[in-house]
């Protein structure tokens, strides 16, 4: 008796990491930034790609959504106010992260991820 190859499934544990093809970049006046420090709260620093440091902020729709930690590879929106401050908006998982350093949109010091 011959017995039939089963396909894998989406529950097996021989699919690989799933592929990303592209990952949202930011748009307008929005930045790329990495989490260095959390204050609690919602408030957060932020280093941003653009050369500054901003006090980021977890909006109140995203709140409950958003878990975040530090290094952790964000978008945040400057403020129009004040620069010095931003809300953040999306956070990357980590293949994301990697689709985002082989394509050039993130140049960083320390290749950790």
């Amino acid at each position: 008796m011959a017995f039939k190859k089963r396909k894998p499934n989406k529950f097996s544990r021989d699919n690989e990491e799933p592929k990303i093809i592209r990952a949202p970049l930011p748009k307008g006046k929005e930045v790329l930034g990495i989490i260095e420090q959390r204050y609690g709260g919602n408030k957060m620093k932020v280093n941003c790609l653009d050369g500054k440091e901003r006090v980021g902020r977890v909006p109140g729709r995203l709140k409950r959504y958003l878990w975040l930690r530090p290094e952790n590879v964000v978008i945040v929106e400057p403020w129009e106010l004040d620069d010095t401050k931003a809300d953040v908006l999306l956070k990357y998982k980590p293949n994301q992260i990697k689709w985002l350093r082989q394509n050039g949109h993130l140049e960083t010091e320390n290749d950790e991820f």
